[in-house]
């Protein structure tokens, strides 16, 4: 009786001061002095994956900041997404430089910051597809390509979006932890409560199968609709036809995408908690590697997806400054007007009317750059 006591009392001390080797024991989670083949390999795509995610968000949000064309709440979110994806790829770099044999020399406060910074970027991901899920699913039944959301909103928005991130990341490091419960430490990750862990792959879950319905839901209403206005002889119209499934079908093949890559380490995060006979450190890595290369799926997504997208990154890729791209509406233009008119900057008569004629087309060309 006396040593269950002292074996409970040691359980349920607090651990602050001691090392991440202390917590890795206690885990039964296998920490190396050495480089293996399979850590070089793992850290060698990381690598690639970090840096290859990091230029290609970058050139993303550039892209829809120097194209008026793309200053839509649509547009506006994807560039969020992209902001998140961005950090996933800067936390995966330093994820990858501060592990394997460094892991044991992290103190308790670094590796918080470590795996804190997964979780935010993670948690942005899924908040700024859900607010792209409710923005499609709002615009769709409203029967318009774009949504009045006016900016103001939108940025409150991508506001909220980080400061709910932000906190979720960095609740474990706050107390949600099993430094004060050694019981209840995961394997996978030994730091963090088995309950923390349930909490965060069951919400994001659940968040998952929320996007599937709601773009469910919106392409029911679509086809249903389409299919209703053909037997009237009818054909939709330009804010509700095809350029509207086309955007959907971008966001969809995005969010298809993140879930694929993202799943598998959820459920892995699960099995953990759950399954005591599941050797789940033997899949940790590949997963992880899985989750991660999905930040660097959504700029082919949009490049392949849409042709303006595709022609600002080519412009951007090419160097070309600003000055350069404003030209490019000056060639656009002229090519309608006469070879004549390539000169934008004379004739005072001809520039009012060319500025108006550029406002009106700007939701056109971008229905129709949606493949």
């Amino acid at each position: 009786m006396n040593w269950t006591s002292a074996t409970s009392a040691v359980d349920t001390k607090c651990h602050h001061h001691e090392s991440i080797t202390f917590f890795y024991n206690k885990s039964k989670k296998p920490l190396t002095d050495e480089w293996t083949s399979e850590l070089q390999l793992v850290m060698g795509l990381g690598i690639i994956v970090s840096i290859f995610t990091v230029m290609a968000n970058m050139l993303v949000m550039v892209a829809i900041y120097r194209n008026r064309r793309f200053h839509f709440p649509i547009y506006y979110l994807m560039a969020n997404l992209a902001a998140a994806d961005f950090l996933t790829g800067l936390s995966y770099f330093y994820l990858v430089f501060n592990t394997g044999p460094r892991t044991k020399k992290l103190t308790v406060n670094v590796w918080m910051f470590r795996q804190g910074l997964i979780d935010t970027s993670l948690t942005a991901s899924v908040a700024n597809l859900l607010a792209i899920a409710i923005e499609r699913h709002i615009t769709v039944f409203q029967m318009q390509l774009h949504s009045k959301m006016s900016v103001l909103r939108v940025f409150i928005i991508i506001a909220i979006i980080w400061i709910a991130a932000i906190f979720i990341g960095a609740i474990p490091g706050m107390g949600w932890n099993c430094i004060c419960d050694i019981k209840n430490c995961s394997t996978m990750v030994p730091l963090y409560s088995n309950s923390y862990l349930t909490f965060w792959a069951v919400s994001n879950l659940s968040v998952f199968f929320v996007m599937l319905a709601l773009y469910t839901h919106i392409f029911a209403y679509v086809h249903g609709r389409a299919a209703r206005m053909a037997m009237h002889g009818a054909q939709l119209s330009l804010d509700s036809g095809p350029a509207t499934m086309g955007l959907l079908k971008t966001v969809s093949i995005v969010l298809g995408a993140f879930i694929v890559c993202w799943t598998p380490g959820m459920v892995i995060l699960l099995l953990d908690v759950y399954c005591d006979v599941c050797e789940v450190l033997n899949y940790e890595k590949y997963f992880l590697v899985l989750a991660m290369t999905n930040s660097a799926m959504n700029p082919i997504i949009y490049s392949s997806r849409d042709k303006e997208m595709r022609a600002t990154f080519q412009r951007l890729l090419c160097c070309c400054g600003f000055k350069c791209f404003d030209d490019t509406w000056g060639r656009v233009i002229s090519s309608s007007v006469g070879d004549n008119a390539v000169d934008m900057t004379l004739g005072s008569q001809r520039r009012p009317f060319l500025l108006s004629l550029r406002k009106n087309l700007t939701q056109l060309d971008v229905a129709n750059s949606i493949v």
